[in-house]
């Protein structure tokens, strides 16, 4: 399988720009505006998962993701029909690519990572209880529902952080194994995201942490497809780090 990992320097202030013309959404959703973005500049799903780095200052980002491309592809599909106003925010001239190959990596590897997620599941039956702030919730089959209210409203007393890691484990198995002494819940909050034209609110989490790959072939296919649900939204991109140390 070819796999390249893709830097890709954008504008903040002209992305808002772009997303204000273009009237995508109502307030502001990163995750969203990228998706359009990327698939009338690329192609749908040509950069898929991706993961925006913001600077500092806030005014410029660093664009990551995988792609099956090289970054020369990708330029080279670009620029036969990209806008003005794409190229004001995109730096395709700093386009860059360097390949992955499931070779890389090796079973037994160690190692770090940093990821955001958006840790939810679906319901296959009702759901009815309390909050922890004592609020009631009564969720339909079907409902797509933070990890951590799910566990809560069938009794199971955990800290949200734990649940966490028990979700990313989950997916991250059979192609690698969590380090859960080696990984920490960096951020979380709770965040409104619109999809398809409805407004969707769950949790927004960044994990740091380390794992172990127990199938090298099976590593690259998760690089390659990401973690998680929302995927094509920012969500769910490994971005490989070396291993975290051991939490005392």
């Amino acid at each position: 399988m070819s796999l390249h990992l893709i830097e890709l320097p954008l504008a903040l202030r002209d992305l808002h720009l772009w997303a204000g013309q273009r009237r995508i959404g109502g307030d502001f959703d990163e995750g969203l505006v990228l998706h359009h973005l990327l698939g009338e500049v690329f192609g749908a799903s040509a950069l898929q998962p991706f993961r925006l780095m913001v600077a500092p200052d806030a005014r410029q980002a660093t664009l990551y993701a995988y792609a099956a491309a090289t970054a020369d592809a990708l330029h080279a599909a670009a620029i036969a029909s990209l806008t003005p106003g794409q190229a004001a925010l995109i730096r395709l001239e700093q386009l860059r690519s360097i390949p992955r190959p499931s070779t890389t990596w090796k079973a037994g590897q160690r190692l770090g990572f940093d990821v955001r997620l958006r840790p939810v599941v679906r319901l296959h039956g009702a759901l009815a209880g309390h909050t922890a702030e004592g609020e009631p919730v009564s969720l339909s089959k079907g409902a797509e529902v933070d990890a951590f209210l799910a566990r809560s409203l069938r009794g199971e007393e955990s800290e949200r952080a734990a649940v966490y890691l028990d979700w990313l484990a989950a997916r991250l198995a059979p192609a690698a194994r969590l380090e859960r002494e080696a990984t920490r819940l960096a951020s979380f909050r709770r965040l409104v995201v619109m999809r398809k034209g409805r407004r969707l609110e769950g949790p927004d989490a960044i994990v740091h942490g380390t794992m172990v790959v127990e199938d090298p072939e099976a590593f690259a296919a998760l690089l390659a497809r990401g973690v998680g649900r929302h995927r094509a939204y920012g969500y769910g991109m490994l971005l490989l780090r070396p291993p975290q140390r051991i939490q005392s």
